[in-house]
């Protein structure tokens, strides 16, 4: 008679192909490495010398970026616990619009400084404990390093919002952020509403031509379509817009019918009657002062032929989400059916015109007047990558503008703030008393390595540059930062290297949140993956067939 052997532990409860790791060395340190991992991947593009990643997606599309957010969203991470990092980029993506790099890479050096103090002895509980007491301390300084009098500012000066933004798209554009700077405030003031909190990034939007440079990028005060007009009119000034969602075309009845013709008189008459139709039609709207007609379906020949008639120009936008933006842009009430509107649905545009610009034909409709709510930048570049990124730090200088109306508080860059916050942080530990003072100086060091990444990218020298930084932060100038073009370091507010408020904040705080609750876990029990083809798999396979 023959035994089986029976699970025994926890493997009796669960079902077959379940894994289980629990403890320090399996959970706890496993966890740790992994964030290691994911933080040294985004360490190296932080700061205005950061490096570019090559990543190639699942679908081949390849991105050459120093994008945190971009790079962890294209990498598809598995490890549960990195993924946990990955959410906190993705918060500060979100809420801000920038520091997701920053927010990874901090929480990876806390969990890294975790590991020692666990390896020295101390329990998680501690850690998380004395992490936190550190995060509360770090709201508290960061709170009297801001600068003071920018508590207030007016979102309108340009002056003002390029200070502020210039260090977010330092850090994607390095060299090129005046420019970029000029163009992106250009961009949000002009759609900026009475009430700047209220302000939508959507309002801003980029077109990206390929040919030419950067220096030929330009704002235009309304919408760009990479698309032709469809008839043969190319060009309208002050003209009334009339939009129409299901498109400019003989509608089908909505029951099946059937006619019976015995005759050709009876055809032609037919066809006779089809054709008033559509020109009764063309001619309503031509009567109500529309002199453009855009539709969001297709344009029927006929209809068309009655278009050019009437000398109406016709445009043709497939996608709902831009024709919903033309709306705005012109001020019009999109119809369902081709029917006569009323002058309330209207919309008004100064220009609209179809234009070439580097081989690639554009529909240009402009609204010089006030009123006008959207904006959009037109970049220039020599390859797709570039005007990529140039995007990617247009979006940056977005959403730094949205984050500045609503907070528009600064405090100094060029790792200043971080060196600053360290050394306070570092006499906070020495004075506590318990076993969270490890925890509190852990903390502490963790900001040098901001510091350190600066110099390392730009290839200074980390440690003269770290001493010389606590030397003059120890001599009471708290705005002592680092001048990466000459190597040495600058008051920063020589410099003009300014961070918001805001993204410090949530960056350390999402950072601090993502690192207490990866050492709060202690076990980690996963299921038997479900069945099916994996996709890297088959494409482990794939490739694997090409190698061969």
């Amino acid at each position: 008679m023959t035994m089986s052997m029976q699970p025994y532990g926890i493997q009796s409860m669960l079902k077959e192909g379940y894994r289980h790791l629990s403890g320090l060395d399996e959970a706890v340190i496993k966890n740790i490495e992994a964030c290691k991992e994911l933080s040294t991947i985004t360490r190296t593009s932080l700061g205005p010398n950061g490096m570019n990643k090559m990543v190639i997606n699942h679908l081949d599309k390849l991105f050459v970026t120093n994008d945190a957010a971009t790079i962890v969203n294209e990498l598809e991470i598995q490890h549960p616990a990195a993924k946990i990092l990955v959410l906190a980029a993705k918060a500060q993506q979100e809420e801000i619009g920038d520091g997701a790099n920053l927010t990874i890479s901090f929480a990876g050096e806390l969990l890294q400084n975790a590991e020692e103090l666990i390896r020295m002895g101390l329990h998680p509980s501690e850690i998380i404990c004395g992490y936190n007491k550190a995060i509360i301390k770090v709201v508290e300084v960061l709170e009297q390093l801001v600068e003071s009098g920018s508590e207030t500012m007016d979102v309108r000066s340009k002056d003002e919002v390029v200070s502020r933004m210039r260090a977010a798209v330092a850090s994607k554009q390095f060299g090129q952020e005046e420019i970029i700077c000029s163009l992106v405030a250009d961009a949000c003031i002009q759609v900026c509403p009475k009430n700047p909190t209220n302000f939508n990034v959507d309002n801003v939007r980029v077109a990206k031509l390929l040919g030419g440079g950067l220096h030929n990028s330009c704002i235009v005060r309304g919408m760009v379509l990479k698309s032709d007009a469809v008839g043969s009119i190319k060009r309208m000034e002050k003209a009334k817009v009339a939009v129409f969602a299901g498109g400019v075309d003989t509608t089908a009845t909505e029951t099946k019918g059937t006619v019976l013709i015995h005759s050709a008189e009876q055809l032609e008459n037919y066809a006779k009657t089809e054709e008033a139709k559509v020109e009764e039609l063309i001619k309503a709207v031509a009567e109500s002062g529309a002199k453009v007609i855009v539709s969001g379906g297709s344009v029927g020949e006929m209809a068309l032929h009655f278009c050019e008639r009437y000398k109406i120009m016709v445009l043709k936008i497939s996608s709902k989400f831009e024709l919903r933006r033309f709306c705005r842009t012109a001020g019009a009430v999109a119809h369902l059916k081709l029917s006569r509107p009323s002058p309330d649905d209207l919309g008004y545009v100064d220009s609209i015109s179809v234009e070439e610009i580097g081989g690639v034909t554009v529909t240009i409709a402009r609204n010089e007047q006030g009123g006008n709510s959207i904006s959009t930048v037109v970049l220039r570049g020599s390859t797709d990558s570039i005007l990529d990124d140039l995007e990617r730090a247009v979006d940056d200088g977005v959403n730094t503008y949205k984050a500045m109306c609503r907070d528009s508080r600064i405090v100094p860059g060029a790792a200043a703030t971080e060196i600053e916050l360290a050394q306070r942080l570092k006499e906070y530990a020495n004075a506590e008393t318990g076993l969270d003072k490890y925890a509190i100086s852990k903390y502490a060091e963790s900001f040098e390595f901001v510091p350190k990444t600066l110099a390392d990218n730009a290839g200074l020298n980390a440690m003269e540059i770290i001493a010389s930084l606590y030397t003059g932060h120890g001599s009471g100038n708290t705005k002592l930062g680092i001048d990466l073009e000459e190597g040495a370091c600058k008051d920063v507010s020589e410099t003009k290297v300014w961070d918001l408020f805001a993204t410090k904040l949530f960056a350390l705080k999402y950072a601090s949140d993502a690192a207490c609750t990866v050492l709060r876990v202690d076990q980690i029990i996963m299921a038997k993956q479900a069945g099916g083809p994996r996709r890297d798999a088959a494409a482990a396979a794939g490739a694997g067939a090409e190698e061969d």
